[in-house]
Protein backbone atom coordinates (compact mmCIF):
# COMPACT_ATOMS: atom_id res chain seq x y z
CA UNK A 1 0.00 0.00 0.00
CA UNK A 2 1.53 3.21 -1.02
CA UNK A 3 0.52 6.89 0.16
CA UNK A 4 1.00 9.84 -1.49
CA UNK A 5 2.38 12.06 1.12
CA UNK A 6 2.95 15.70 1.41
CA UNK A 7 4.06 18.66 3.55
CA UNK A 8 3.25 22.15 2.85
CA UNK A 9 5.15 25.11 3.67
CA UNK A 10 5.36 28.50 3.35
CA UNK A 11 8.23 28.28 0.40
CA UNK A 12 8.23 24.68 -0.63
CA UNK A 13 5.79 21.52 -0.70
CA UNK A 14 7.39 18.65 -0.08
CA UNK A 15 5.72 14.98 -2.28
CA UNK A 16 6.70 11.60 -1.14
CA UNK A 17 5.79 8.09 -1.95
CA UNK A 18 5.43 6.44 1.30
CA UNK A 19 4.31 2.53 2.28
CA UNK A 20 1.91 2.08 5.01
CA UNK A 21 4.96 1.12 6.91
CA UNK A 22 6.46 4.74 6.69
CA UNK A 23 9.26 3.96 4.18
CA UNK A 24 9.88 6.90 1.94
CA UNK A 25 10.25 5.38 -1.59
CA UNK A 26 10.49 8.46 -3.81
CA UNK A 27 10.61 12.52 -2.56
CA UNK A 28 10.53 15.95 -4.14
CA UNK A 29 10.62 19.18 -3.73
CA UNK A 30 8.88 22.10 -5.53
CA UNK A 31 9.02 25.60 -4.84
CA UNK A 32 6.47 27.55 -3.97
CA UNK A 33 5.98 31.58 -4.49
CA UNK A 34 4.19 34.13 -2.38
CA UNK A 35 2.73 31.25 -0.20
CA UNK A 36 0.56 30.70 -3.84
CA UNK A 37 -2.14 28.25 -2.29
CA UNK A 38 -3.55 27.66 -5.77
CA UNK A 39 0.19 26.52 -7.07
CA UNK A 40 0.16 24.25 -4.26
CA UNK A 41 -2.92 22.50 -4.85
CA UNK A 42 -2.13 21.96 -8.28
CA UNK A 43 1.02 20.49 -7.72
CA UNK A 44 -0.35 18.09 -5.72
CA UNK A 45 -2.62 16.91 -7.88
CA UNK A 46 -0.10 16.55 -10.82
CA UNK A 47 1.86 14.47 -8.54
CA UNK A 48 -1.15 12.20 -8.25
CA UNK A 49 -1.65 12.68 -11.71
CA UNK A 50 2.29 11.27 -12.83
CA UNK A 51 2.28 8.87 -9.73
CA UNK A 52 -0.63 6.29 -10.66
CA UNK A 53 -1.44 3.10 -7.95
CA UNK A 54 -1.59 5.46 -4.83
CA UNK A 55 -4.27 3.79 -2.30
CA UNK A 56 -4.47 7.44 -0.36
CA UNK A 57 -3.08 10.94 0.39
CA UNK A 58 -1.91 11.87 3.73
CA UNK A 59 -0.99 15.65 4.18
CA UNK A 60 0.75 17.84 6.27
CA UNK A 61 -0.27 21.43 6.51
CA UNK A 62 0.49 24.84 8.30
CA UNK A 63 -2.59 26.31 11.00
CA UNK A 64 -5.65 25.59 12.96
CA UNK A 65 -6.71 22.22 11.49
CA UNK A 66 -9.44 19.90 12.26
CA UNK A 67 -7.45 16.17 11.94
CA UNK A 68 -11.12 14.51 11.97
CA UNK A 69 -12.58 16.31 8.81
CA UNK A 70 -9.88 17.80 7.38
CA UNK A 71 -11.19 21.27 7.71
CA UNK A 72 -8.81 24.13 7.96
CA UNK A 73 -10.05 27.08 9.76
CA UNK A 74 -6.68 29.41 9.52
CA UNK A 75 -3.90 28.00 6.85
CA UNK A 76 -1.17 30.04 8.72
CA UNK A 77 1.06 31.77 5.71
CA UNK A 78 -1.28 30.25 3.30
CA UNK A 79 -4.08 32.42 3.52
CA UNK A 80 -5.85 30.76 0.70
CA UNK A 81 -6.73 27.82 2.81
CA UNK A 82 -8.09 29.66 5.19
CA UNK A 83 -12.39 28.28 5.67
CA UNK A 84 -10.57 25.30 3.18
CA UNK A 85 -12.19 21.80 3.04
CA UNK A 86 -9.06 20.56 2.18
CA UNK A 87 -9.62 16.74 2.74
CA UNK A 88 -13.19 16.92 1.11
CA UNK A 89 -12.10 18.61 -1.96
CA UNK A 90 -8.99 16.29 -2.44
CA UNK A 91 -11.18 13.31 -2.11
CA UNK A 92 -13.43 14.94 -4.91
CA UNK A 93 -10.35 15.85 -7.51
CA UNK A 94 -8.93 11.98 -6.68
CA UNK A 95 -11.49 9.81 -5.18
CA UNK A 96 -8.80 8.86 -2.32
CA UNK A 97 -9.34 9.12 0.94
CA UNK A 98 -7.24 12.17 2.06
CA UNK A 99 -6.57 12.74 5.73
CA UNK A 100 -5.10 16.22 7.15
CA UNK A 101 -3.19 17.05 9.91
CA UNK A 102 -0.94 20.14 11.59
CA UNK A 103 2.75 20.12 10.05
CA UNK A 104 3.65 20.36 13.81
CA UNK A 105 1.59 17.75 14.88
CA UNK A 106 2.65 15.53 11.93
CA UNK A 107 6.53 15.63 13.05
CA UNK A 108 5.84 14.98 16.50
CA UNK A 109 3.86 11.83 15.11
CA UNK A 110 6.71 10.80 13.06
CA UNK A 111 8.95 10.91 16.45
CA UNK A 112 6.32 9.03 18.41
CA UNK A 113 6.16 6.12 15.55
CA UNK A 114 9.93 5.90 14.32
CA UNK A 115 11.93 8.56 16.43
CA UNK A 116 13.18 9.17 19.65
CA UNK A 117 10.08 9.34 21.29
CA UNK A 118 9.08 5.62 20.66
CA UNK A 119 9.35 5.57 24.76
CA UNK A 120 8.07 8.84 25.32
CA UNK A 121 4.83 9.48 27.02
CA UNK A 122 5.55 13.20 28.11
CA UNK A 123 7.33 15.40 25.01
CA UNK A 124 7.00 18.62 22.69
CA UNK A 125 8.05 19.51 19.20
CA UNK A 126 9.38 23.22 18.91
CA UNK A 127 9.49 23.36 14.85
CA UNK A 128 11.74 26.44 13.33
CA UNK A 129 10.45 27.86 9.91
CA UNK A 130 8.42 30.47 8.43
CA UNK A 131 6.66 30.74 11.58
CA UNK A 132 7.36 28.85 14.91
CA UNK A 133 5.39 25.59 15.50
CA UNK A 134 4.42 23.60 17.96
CA UNK A 135 3.07 20.54 19.21
CA UNK A 136 2.39 18.96 22.24
CA UNK A 137 2.51 14.59 23.38
CA UNK A 138 1.33 14.91 27.55
CA UNK A 139 0.28 11.71 29.37
CA UNK A 140 0.24 9.48 26.38
CA UNK A 141 -1.65 11.49 23.76
CA UNK A 142 -1.62 14.29 21.12
CA UNK A 143 -3.16 17.32 22.76
CA UNK A 144 -5.28 19.36 20.16
CA UNK A 145 -7.15 21.73 22.31
CA UNK A 146 -10.61 23.03 22.01
CA UNK A 147 -10.17 24.31 18.59
CA UNK A 148 -7.51 22.31 17.49
CA UNK A 149 -4.99 25.16 18.08
CA UNK A 150 -2.73 23.67 21.14
CA UNK A 151 0.89 23.66 19.99
CA UNK A 152 0.90 27.39 18.92
CA UNK A 153 4.25 28.14 20.81
CA UNK A 154 5.25 30.67 18.27
CA UNK A 155 2.32 33.24 19.79
CA UNK A 156 4.15 33.01 23.08
CA UNK A 157 6.06 36.18 23.82
CA UNK A 158 10.06 36.30 24.46
CA UNK A 159 9.90 39.62 26.12
CA UNK A 160 7.49 41.63 28.24
CA UNK A 161 4.96 43.34 25.43
CA UNK A 162 4.87 47.30 25.59
CA UNK A 163 1.65 49.46 24.95
CA UNK A 164 2.15 48.83 21.09
CA UNK A 165 1.44 45.14 19.05
CA UNK A 166 1.58 42.65 21.23
CA UNK A 167 2.84 40.25 18.35
CA UNK A 168 5.77 42.05 17.76
CA UNK A 169 6.87 40.52 20.95
CA UNK A 170 5.79 36.94 19.74
CA UNK A 171 8.44 34.39 19.14
CA UNK A 172 7.01 34.32 15.55
CA UNK A 173 8.54 37.83 15.06
CA UNK A 174 11.60 37.36 16.60
CA UNK A 175 12.84 33.62 16.20
CA UNK A 176 12.38 33.01 12.84
CA UNK A 177 15.27 32.70 10.42
CA UNK A 178 12.98 35.79 8.03
CA UNK A 179 13.26 37.50 11.26
CA UNK A 180 17.21 36.81 11.27
CA UNK A 181 17.74 37.65 8.19
CA UNK A 182 15.81 40.70 7.78
CA UNK A 183 17.28 42.32 10.65
CA UNK A 184 21.01 41.43 9.26
CA UNK A 185 19.87 43.26 5.30
CA UNK A 186 18.37 46.10 7.45
CA UNK A 187 21.34 46.65 9.55
CA UNK A 188 23.60 46.37 5.90
CA UNK A 189 20.93 48.02 3.70
CA UNK A 190 20.67 45.23 1.33
CA UNK A 191 17.32 43.30 0.59
CA UNK A 192 15.89 40.00 2.20
CA UNK A 193 16.74 38.33 -0.98
CA UNK A 194 19.88 39.21 -0.68
CA UNK A 195 20.55 37.62 2.83
CA UNK A 196 20.78 33.98 3.90
CA UNK A 197 20.60 32.35 7.11
CA UNK A 198 23.24 30.04 6.11
CA UNK A 199 25.42 32.92 5.56
CA UNK A 200 24.63 34.78 8.56
CA UNK A 201 25.68 31.29 10.74
CA UNK A 202 28.79 31.01 8.74
CA UNK A 203 29.65 34.90 9.59
CA UNK A 204 28.94 34.14 13.38
CA UNK A 205 31.35 31.26 13.38
CA UNK A 206 33.81 33.59 11.65
CA UNK A 207 33.44 36.27 14.52
CA UNK A 208 31.87 38.73 12.49
CA UNK A 209 30.53 40.91 15.55
CA UNK A 210 26.92 41.97 13.78
CA UNK A 211 26.26 38.58 13.17
CA UNK A 212 27.39 37.37 16.48
CA UNK A 213 24.52 39.94 18.40
CA UNK A 214 22.21 38.35 15.76
CA UNK A 215 22.45 35.01 16.46
CA UNK A 216 22.75 35.65 19.95
CA UNK A 217 19.65 37.38 20.05
CA UNK A 218 17.72 34.77 18.08
CA UNK A 219 19.14 31.89 20.33
CA UNK A 220 18.16 33.55 23.42
CA UNK A 221 14.67 34.21 21.96
CA UNK A 222 14.29 30.39 21.30
CA UNK A 223 15.52 29.38 24.34
CA UNK A 224 13.56 31.50 26.40
CA UNK A 225 10.33 29.80 24.89
CA UNK A 226 12.44 26.58 25.87
CA UNK A 227 11.99 28.15 28.95
CA UNK A 228 8.79 28.04 29.41
CA UNK A 229 7.83 25.01 27.87
CA UNK A 230 9.98 23.24 29.89
CA UNK A 231 7.89 24.66 32.98
CA UNK A 232 4.69 24.64 31.76
CA UNK A 233 4.61 21.36 30.81
CA UNK A 234 7.57 19.39 32.42
CA UNK A 235 8.37 17.49 29.26
CA UNK A 236 11.24 14.48 28.89
CA UNK A 237 12.77 16.15 25.77
CA UNK A 238 11.62 18.78 23.30
CA UNK A 239 12.33 18.12 20.22
CA UNK A 240 14.06 20.69 17.73
CA UNK A 241 12.87 20.77 13.68
CA UNK A 242 13.02 23.04 11.03
CA UNK A 243 16.26 22.73 8.26
CA UNK A 244 18.53 24.83 10.89
CA UNK A 245 18.31 22.48 13.03
CA UNK A 246 20.08 20.15 11.08
CA UNK A 247 23.17 22.62 10.69
CA UNK A 248 26.49 21.37 12.29
CA UNK A 249 26.36 22.45 15.22
CA UNK A 250 23.55 24.15 16.09
CA UNK A 251 22.18 22.37 18.20
CA UNK A 252 25.84 22.76 20.62
CA UNK A 253 24.98 26.17 19.98
CA UNK A 254 21.29 26.13 21.46
CA UNK A 255 22.36 24.40 24.10
CA UNK A 256 24.84 26.90 25.66
CA UNK A 257 22.22 29.52 25.50
CA UNK A 258 20.09 27.19 27.45
CA UNK A 259 22.69 26.19 30.18
CA UNK A 260 21.95 29.90 31.27
CA UNK A 261 18.29 28.89 31.84
CA UNK A 262 19.54 26.18 33.89
CA UNK A 263 17.82 23.58 30.96
CA UNK A 264 21.06 22.61 28.79
CA UNK A 265 19.73 18.74 28.39
CA UNK A 266 15.96 19.35 27.67
CA UNK A 267 16.61 20.23 23.92
CA UNK A 268 17.51 17.32 20.86
CA UNK A 269 17.00 17.21 17.41
CA UNK A 270 13.84 15.42 15.83
CA UNK A 271 14.94 12.20 14.18
CA UNK A 272 13.59 12.30 10.44
CA UNK A 273 14.97 16.18 9.52
CA UNK A 274 12.72 17.20 6.70
CA UNK A 275 10.73 14.33 5.80
CA UNK A 276 9.38 14.21 9.25
CA UNK A 277 6.26 15.73 7.73
CA UNK A 278 5.80 13.32 5.67
CA UNK A 279 5.99 10.29 7.79
CA UNK A 280 4.08 11.85 10.58
CA UNK A 281 1.58 12.74 7.89
CA UNK A 282 1.17 8.82 6.95
CA UNK A 283 1.16 7.86 10.89
CA UNK A 284 -1.84 9.99 11.18
CA UNK A 285 -3.53 8.10 8.10
CA UNK A 286 -2.96 4.83 9.40
CA UNK A 287 -4.90 6.32 12.64
CA UNK A 288 -8.22 7.73 10.41
CA UNK A 289 -8.11 4.29 8.27
CA UNK A 290 -6.85 1.76 10.59
CA UNK A 291 -9.26 -1.14 8.77
CA UNK A 292 -7.43 -0.50 5.62
CA UNK A 293 -3.96 -0.51 6.72
CA UNK A 294 -4.64 -3.89 8.74
CA UNK A 295 -5.80 -5.48 5.90
CA UNK A 296 -2.28 -5.16 4.94
CA UNK A 297 -0.42 -6.45 7.25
Amino acid sequence: MNIAAFDIGGTALKMGIVTAQGELLQTDKAAIKNSDGDAILSQMLNWVAAHPGFEGIAISAPGYVNPHTGFIAMGGAIRRFDQFAMKGWLETQTGLPVTVENDANCVLLAERWQGKAKEMDNFLVLTIGTGIGGAIFCNGRLVHGARFRAGEFGYMLTERADSRRVARHSMNENCTLRTLRKRYADFHGLTLEDVTGEAIFDGYDAGDAVCRRLVDDFLNGIATGLYNLANVFDPQTIFIGGGIAERPGFMDLLRTHLAWFGIADIADVVSHGNRAGLVGAVYHFRQQYPSAISNIE
